[in-house]
């Protein structure tokens, strides 16, 4: 097996600290919204990765962590007149509802920063002691990134390049303007704990850094997160870790793709921001995730009507193939596991793996009318290797059926669009008019223009 190595930047042989077990982490949610598309890609695909090890026999820890206090929880409490506490709860239990319906199991330890202060508090305090960190006046404590000869290695960069080339936020009580802070002094009347340099809270930076090495050790195997994560967030965490325990921190470094909407990067700027539940609340989550398997993983994605089209047609396929079918519990002994694992060890490369699943989809096909003995195998093998993508959970008839290719409008919503759609046009709206059109498309409800009016159809598999 080969995993990309952001770190060296290339594939490497995959050889983990313990053999046969695999230790991982994956920077988490910063709980004060609800979870967004973004937030899906980096949840599917170390979902997949998880399963592909643990498929491969591997023994898996995998550890993903909740920031549940920071600037942005304080600032949203705050202007919701509500208890810290009770907005990330509220986000929690919406992120585990979300990762739920897109199939994603839960990591095997789910640690949140308000309950390893003890540990970031040491860490600081071991910081200090080397000399890798300084208190300020104004209580804050700040780390020495000068001191750390190695800043900037995962990132390819050079302490001055990222000085003259950044935006570095001006400090008086810092000693350099790249120093980062790893505890905050608490304001008048905010959330904070008892410290060694007075009441405050901890760095988003230093929060991983405790929380990886307290769940899995000072060096683990695999190290993952969303791709705006490389710099300056994982760069710190290796600063921090090295310096502290004076071991690597990570063997391997792994970043997912960025999401783009309609091939512009996704911002509520834009108005192209989409949350987790604004997508499912309108399409089925297995095409939703079958969108966000069918690339790389570190490959970006493009979120468009068109694109869920596709994933619903190419579901469609391999639920079809299904259809009918006996499915054994034994799948057929050929080639196409050994394609598929040699696809996965390729730093899962999930695109090659699924053109596997539509070579044994055909022959499925085939071997319905040529050699109906022969299907249950294949259709065992088929249902085993898609459910290692997280893939083909539901049984044909539901996924064919349920709602009509996952139709959610009720035929009153159904028609408020296409009222909607007929104004925009009445307007000169074209662009609105055919944007309404391909929307209720990607639900699987098709229009149907003439002189007496616009009908719909439900679109047959």
């Amino acid at each position: 097996m080969h995993i990309y190595n952001t770190l060296t930047r290339r594939k490497e042989p995959f050889k983990p600290l313990v053999d046969g077990k695999v230790s991982m982490y994956v920077c988490g949610m910063t709980v004060y919204d609800y979870c967004h598309l973004g937030h899906a890609r980096v949840m599917v695909a170390f979902d997949v990765i998880t399963r592909y090890l643990r498929h491969r026999g591997y023994d898996v820890t995998y550890v993903r962590n909740i920031t549940d206090i920071d600037d942005k929880i304080l600032k949203r409490a705050e202007e919701n007149g509500e208890a810290i506490s009770a907005l990330t709860e509220r986000m929690i239990a919406a992120m585990h509802e979300d990762e739920a319906r897109l199939n994603v199991l839960p990591p095997s330890q789910e640690p949140r920063a308000t309950g390893h202060i003890g540990d970031i508090i040491r860490m600081i305090e071991t910081l200090v002691e080397k000399g890798f960190a300084y208190a300020a006046e104004n209580g804050d404590v700040y780390y020495r990134v000068r001191k750390f000869a190695d800043y900037g290695k995962l990132n390819n960069r050079q302490l001055d390049d990222m000085r003259s080339g950044a935006r570095v936020e001006v400090d008086v009580h810092k000693e350099d303007p790249l120093d980062f802070v790893l505890w905050k002094a608490a304001k008048p009347g905010e959330a904070h704990w008892h410290s060694p340099w007075g009441d405050g809270r901890p760095g988003w930076h230093i929060e991983c850094s405790a929380m990886s090495t307290c769940c899995l050790g000072d060096t683990f195997d695999i190290h993952g997160g969303g791709p705006d994560l490389t710099f300056p967030h994982h760069e710190n965490e290796i600063a921090q870790s090295e310096a502290a325990t004076g071991k690597t921190y990570v063997n391997t470094w792994m970043h997912a793709g960025a999401v783009r909407v309609n091939q512009e990067k996704m911002s509520k700027s834009l108005g192209n921001f989409f949350t987790i539940r604004d997508v499912l609340a309108e399409h089925d989550p297995e095409v939703v995730r079958y969108l966000l398997v069918a690339s790389h993983y570190r490959s970006p994605i493009n979120y468009s009507v068109d694109s869920l089209v596709e994933a619903r047609k190419s579901l469609t396929r391999l639920y079809t193939a299904l259809e009918g079918v006996e499915v054994a519990s034994e799948g057929e002994q050929g080639s196409y596991a050994e394609r598929f694992t040699a696809s996965m060890d390729d730093d899962f490369n999930t695109p090659e793996a699924l053109a596997v699943l539509f070579d044994l989809a055909r022959d499925l096909n085939r071997a319905k009318s040529d050699q109906p003995e022969a299907a249950p195998r294949l259709a065992g093998e088929l249902q085993r290797l898609a459910g290692v993508l997280g893939l083909l959970q539901q049984t044909p008839q539901a996924f064919l059926k349920g709602a009509q290719h996952s139709m959610a409008l009720s035929e009153g919503e159904i028609e408020a669009r296409i009222a909607e759609r007929q104004a925009a046009k009445a307007n000169k709206d074209f662009a609105r008019a055919d944007a309404i059109r391909d929307e209720l498309a990607a639900l699987g409800i098709v229009l149907k223009d003439s002189r007496e009016g616009t009908t719909w159809v439900i679109e047959a598999p």
